[in-house]
């Protein structure tokens, strides 16, 4: 009887081995929203290529657009795990996230030096006014006047980190969208960094 027992607890243990996916199954971003929206986004552009000033693009312009949406299309089809967001800028810092999906994003604080654990979605970071941000390689430093969000798509690993000579926050992946107070539904508060040096970094962010 025993052994019977043992047998038919082993055979519900590879059952749910099958059935369930393992939490440590790798994640496929080519099934969510951001994926749906970038491929979208990216077929549009395309249709223009030909003629992108009918669509209100310089040929700079065009290159720039399509050269992200292609580096975000490739993020989504190649990451293998919740986005990550790691603050190198030598101060605490906002960031949006949420606890795996299990929670819609909020906004967080992040102390200098940590990273976002993968069981959760960091989904970006918070700048309040007077911030100067470069967000990528190819944009110039902008000296913000009101606060944003910076969102990135699902997967990415995410870097804000301080040039040591300019004294400006460097993005390693330029954001996917950039919002400003009144296209967030409050969920971007006015905030100095003197507020955010205050606050208390949240530990359940870090691993």
């Amino acid at each position: 009887m025993r052994f019977l027992k043992i047998v038919f607890v082993g055979l519900l243990l590879c059952v749910n081995l099958i059935i369930a996916q393992p939490s440590w199954a790798n994640k496929d971003f080519t099934k969510g929203a951001d994926y749906a929206e970038v491929t979208q986004a990216l077929n549009q552009l395309l249709q223009v290529k030909n003629t992108p000033e009918e669509a209100g693009y310089t040929p700079e312009q065009f290159q720039h657009r399509l050269a992200q949406l292609q580096s975000q299309k490739t993020i989504l089809e190649t990451a293998k795990k919740r986005a990550q967001c790691r603050n190198e800028t030598g101060k605490t810092i906002g960031v949006y996230a949420s606890d795996g999906g299990k929670t819609p994003s909020e906004l967080y604080f992040l102390a200098t030096g940590q990273i976002t654990d993968d069981d959760w979605d960091c989904d970006g970071f918070y700048f309040p006014a007077e911030t100067q941000v470069v967000f990528s390689s190819n944009t110039p430093v902008q000296e913000l006047t009101e606060p944003i969000a910076v969102k990135f798509v699902d997967g990415t690993q995410s870097i804000a980190k301080t040039n040591p000579t300019t004294g400006v926050i460097e993005l390693n992946v330029e954001p996917a969208h950039v919002l400003k107070a009144g296209e967030s539904n409050g969920l971007i508060p006015t905030l100095s960094q003197g507020d955010i040096d205050t606050q208390i970094p949240n530990p359940e962010l870090i691993d």
